[in-house]
This record gives C-alpha cells, structure tokens and sequence, in this order.
C-alpha cells in the first residue's frame, strides 16, 4: 500500500469503492476546560503510521477492507448549530450511499448529528456508549447543545433504554436521575457490564461512540477532560474484540486532545481501536480474506 501520512493507515480516496468512509469532525467550540480537541482527527492520522494493518489479534488485515479517508469537514469557526448540520449532512450521504461512516472527533457533540443521521435509516438504532462521564444534563453553561449534554439529547432522540453507557466513573445527581428512567449506565467497567447487555444488542442496528477519556489518564493523558480511576487499553480492546458479530452502522472516536500528550498515547490507542473494528466490521459483512 502506498503510504501517505496525511490520511489514516495509508487510506486511499477511492470513494466510489470504499465501504467504510473515515471523515474529521474537529468541532472544539463547547469544551469547558482543556481546548485542542479540534486536533484530535489529525493527531489520529498521524499516529496511525505507528502501526501495522494487520492486526495480530483478530489475524485481519485492512489491506483487504475497501476503506478510505475523505479529510476533515470544513465547519464555520463559533456557529455550532451549522458545524453539526454540516456534519449531519455529511453523516447522511455516507450512510444513504451504503457506507460505514467512521467519525474523527473533536469534542462529543460531533456524535450527536452522526447519531440523528444514521437514526434516520435504522430508526431501531440503539447506542453503545463508552466514556468516563454521563453526558447527560440537560444544559451546561447555559446551553442545551455541549459535550456535557450530548448524551441527554441522544436518548431524548432514541426513546428511553436504547443508549448503553459503560464505564461511567462521573455524574451528578441530575443525570442518574435521568439515567434511570432513560438510559442503561454501568459505571466504572466495561468489559462485563457489556458481555451482560450484548444480547440485547444482536440483531439489532448499534452506533459505537467512544471518548478516549474512558480509558484512564495514564494511559490516555490526551483527552478533553480527564477523569482518574479508568479502565485499561487492556479492557478497552478486550471490550472492542467482543463486537464481532454486532451490526456497526456507525462509529465515532472522540475526545482527543494531542496538546495534553507528547507522546500521543491517546491518538495512538484510538487508532488502534478504529484499525480493529474496521477489521471486526468487514468481517461481519463477509468480506473475503480479512
């Protein structure tokens, strides 16, 4: 494969081939206390080089996945409502042409357009949401549209029960309250609390939304608000190994932060992780020698 640094793993820019698209959405305007997500879809890419397209664990290769990288959406600077239209927008295209969108953020309010566009064409969509925090108030510094309340706006799109969130390690009282007429949360672990709910999710359409920060700041010192007492990359790929035989309609990997980590830990894992589901979703779909 030829390389070019600029896109992930080497992705070509064969469009019209690819199944699963990967597209930036560097939104960094509601973060509250540790800017730079914007950087997050680049920091991905350039991390990405560090390693191999075949994955020793699952023995796939993405050589054999027709996938490409179409750059980042262009948004406009301050205008939030238009940036998650446009993303929606893009979103839509991908998943109304048969693609898998694969999103690159950013702060988590990126998912919350991704997540209304593919609902509009699995509308038994659920969520399986891994992250440190609930993302559940209903506004936070006076606006209903933030990274503290993307997770609220989701569940209120879904219906009550259709959003799973693992490894919950910090809430206030406002959102488990919510939480438990809304939505299934699990703190603190990941791995078992999904090995319970995953019979719910078969057979069934599931959009994965990731923030890195669910994994412990020594790990993942890159992220936009980080929370101790995480889980392990360990868990995290242990947890990601075990979707095999789910339907991925979508994905997004959030939350990256590259000013906080000089080594681009953060980067470098959620690369890793985009490299194995891209496999553990082909494969699903029977695609030959992955």
């Amino acid at each position: 494969m030829e390389v070019r640094s600029h896109t992930f793993l080497g992705a070509g820019e064969d469009y019209e081939g690819a199944k699963v698209v990967l597209v930036g959405a560097g939104l960094d305007v509601t973060v509250c206390f540790r800017p730079g997500t914007r950087e997050g879809p680049c920091a991905i890419r350039h991390l990405s080089q560090c390693l191999e397209e075949y994955s020793l664990d699952l023995e796939g290769d993405l050589r054999e996945i027709p996938f490409c990288d179409l750059g980042d959406i262009e948004l406009p600077l301050g205008h939030v409502e238009s940036a998650l239209e446009a993303i929606e927008g893009v979103v839509s295209r991908l998943v109304g042409e048969g693609k898998l969108p694969v999103l690159l953020g950013g702060e988590h309010l990126v998912s919350l357009p991704a997540i209304k566009a593919v609902h509009r064409y699995y509308p038994d969509l659920v969520v399986l949401h891994l992250d440190a925090h609930a993302d559940l108030r209903d506004e936070y510094l006076g606006t209903p549209l933030s990274h503290a309340t993307v997770m609220r706006r989701v569940a209120e799109i879904l219906g009550p029960g259709r959003v799973y969130q693992l490894g919950i390690r910090s809430a206030d009282r406002e959102e488990l309250d919510f939480a438990r007429e809304w939505t299934r949360l699990y703190r603190h672990e990941v791995f078992h609390p999904f090995q319970t709910v995953r019979p719910e999710l078969e057979g069934k359409p599931v959009y994965l939304t990731l923030d890195i920060d669910v994994v412990d700041p020594a790990f993942a010192p890159g992220v936009g608000t980080p929370e101790p007492n995480g889980i392990t990359p360990a868990e995290l790929l242990k947890t990601i190994h075990t979707l095999e035989g789910l339907q991925l309609v979508g994905v997004d990997v959030v939350e990256v932060n590259p000013a906080f980590d000089r080594a681009g830990l953060a980067p470098l894992l959620a690369a890793k992780v985009i490299r194995e589901l891209l496999i553990i979703w082909a494969r699903a779909e029977g695609s030959p020698g992955v």
